[in-house]
């Protein structure tokens, strides 16, 4: 593909980011904020991921669309992606709002689309790129859409192979010679029925893949369609692309599968978001944060200080005070501040939005207790929620306990210990 041909489809592409829905699964990290401005890796937020792809990707005009606890949200776009005056590009948020027509809050990500629909017709575009708000990857666009321009496709559905034990959890396609697809089936859990779905590694698309075991191929939640197929398959009360479009289209329409063979992540529990965190600080983690570029807010913050500290596999964010800690396998966020003796072991801390003052330490509900873990403070297996205050002399961990607890203090989801934003763990606590 010419670097003319690629930089043209990326210009004639609308991107429409999905913000979802509450985010139930993520609670309480979604208590007070949308699921696609959940901080991640430090300094960074989870809908920076499919803004940056695009950005990468020539993709420039986006469109977001959200409606659950969007204030965050708003702020992080406004502050973080702005687009010269002279190239038409923009990020633009879209949140649920009632009309003459619509009284409703989305119903899905289809009903999200259509009833956007006024506004993407009043941009010039050929194709529409259709993305979620909470996924991890990296993905060169400019693939998929030359992908499907090839092959004449009214929609292309990026997908994934993936393994047995993954597959009963998500859309399964089956594809024919040309990779068109023929099957679509939402979380098959039938053995039956998923011995049928198996990707045939002789066949187009399997060749070439690593290891021996039978894989499937997994829908990414990653659409490109047709201007005037959208438009046309959105024609009607349907609700979700997945469960309702894709099903159909499959029969009327020419469907293709574009497969990726990178790394992907659905963020969409506690447990899937911890583990990716703590990803980051392996020796090399499967998401690569250094290139190409991921694109946030500019914060001008001090480099972090380290006053005497042992720190193995960490990733420490800008603007952190470290106090003869000691800190394993950990992720410290913007501006977080641990004291002597504090001890963090496979921790996910989100850091602080403000550096700490007397009179805010000094207020009623603080307690006297600074935001950051207080001396001798031992965290393990645990997210510690922006602006959260831990006492000294405590011990914080979801060993021994139910998977699922909630407490006055503090929340454990799929066995992983959260403290929520805000919080306030007095001294010597121990969970």
């Amino acid at each position: 593909m010419s670097a003319n041909r690629a930089s043209y489809l990326s210009q004639q592409t609308l991107g429409i980011i999905m913000g979802g829905g509450q985010g139930t699964r993520l609670f309480p990290l979604t208590r007070e904020r949308s699921k696609p401005a959940t901080p991640l890796a430090g300094k960074y937020r989870l809908v920076d991921i499919p803004i940056s792809n695009c950005v990468n990707s020539g993709v420039t005009r986006m469109y977001l669309l959200t409606q659950f606890n969007s204030a965050s949200l708003h702020r992080h776009i406004s502050q973080s992606f702005k687009f010269d005056h002279f190239n038409g590009g923009f990020v633009e948020i879209l949140a649920a709002e009632q009309s003459f027509s619509n009284t409703s809050w989305y119903q899905g990500t289809a009903d999200a689309v259509r009833k956007n629909l006024m506004h993407f017709r009043n941009n010039d575009f050929t194709y529409a790129l259709i993305l979620s708000g909470d996924q991890l990857y990296q993905m060169d666009f400019r693939d998929i859409l030359q992908t499907h321009v090839d092959r004449s496709a009214d929609l292309t559905i990026a997908t994934l192979p993936v393994p047995a034990r993954e597959a009963g959890a998500l859309g399964i396609m089956h594809i024919n010679g040309e990779h068109r697809i023929t099957r679509f089936v939402e979380k098959p859990k039938d053995p039956a029925l998923l011995e049928s779905l198996k990707l045939d590694r002789n066949g187009p698309g399997g060749q070439g893949l690593a290891g021996t075991e039978d894989l499937y191929l997994a829908s990414m939640g990653i659409y490109v369609f047709n201007r005037d197929v959208l438009f046309e398959l959105l024609n009607n009360n349907l609700t979700d692309f997945g469960k309702h479009i894709i099903p159909g289209a499959i029969g009327t329409h020419r469907v293709f599968s574009h497969i990726f063979q990178g790394y992907w992540e659905d963020i969409g529990t506690i447990r899937s978001f911890f583990e990716a965190n703590l990803d980051q600080t392996a020796d090399i983690p499967k998401f690569n944060f250094f290139s190409p570029t991921v694109f946030t807010r500019p914060r001008f913050l001090p480099a972090s200080k380290i006053n005497g500290a042992a720190i193995d596999h960490a990733i420490l964010a800008d603007g952190c005070i470290l106090s003869n800690a000691r800190v394993q396998h950990s992720v410290i966020g913007l501006r977080g501040v641990l004291e002597a003796g504090a001890y963090l072991n496979r921790v996910v801390m989100l850091g602080a939005d403000y550096y700490d003052t007397a009179s805010r330490v000094n207020r009623p509900e603080n307690l006297g207790i600074p935001v950051g873990v207080g001396q001798g403070t031992r965290i393990e297996n645990a997210i510690i929620d922006k602006n959260a205050r831990i006492g000294g002399g405590c011990i914080l961990s979801p060993a021994g306990k139910p998977e699922n607890v909630d407490h006055p203090l503090y929340y454990i989801r799929d066995g992983i210990l959260i403290v929520p934003k805000n919080g306030v763990i007095p001294h010597g606590t121990v969970v």
